[in-house]
């Protein structure tokens, strides 16, 4: 996978448990890049990142994505319509590595390799 090199692959299978996660949803929620909702009733209050989570596996993530955003890749593309639509870089960076982490859940859960 792009942008996954050796060391970022070992702690993703050393830190993952893939079957204790449904979906990578929840994924995204244990490496603490998942949007969270502040709510009291029928108003929402605000939407901001996550600070729970792993926070060497959010680093990780979000590192591994930095150099893909200059690219004119898949992920890179992605990167230009966020920051298009008014996302600061932060967001926007956490937006792709969101959108990476489904494709890196699909490839452990079906344990095949990565195809573009």
């Amino acid at each position: 996978m792009p942008g996954i090199g050796p060391r970022t692959a070992a702690q993703l299978a050393v830190s993952v448990d893939i079957g204790r996660f449904p979906d990578h949803d929840h994924l995204a929620s244990y490496c603490g890049i998942a949007p969270r909702v502040r709510s009291s009733g029928t108003s929402v209050r605000s939407v901001r990142a996550s600070r729970r989570g792993d926070a060497r596996l959010k680093s990780l993530l979000i590192f591994s994505c930095n150099s893909l955003v200059r690219s004119s890749g898949r992920y890179g593309e992605y990167y230009r319509a966020c920051r298009a639509r008014g996302m600061g870089h932060g967001r926007a960076l956490k937006a792709v590595a969101r959108k990476r982490l489904r494709a890196i859940y699909a490839v452990m859960r079906d344990r095949v390799p990565y195809r573009e």
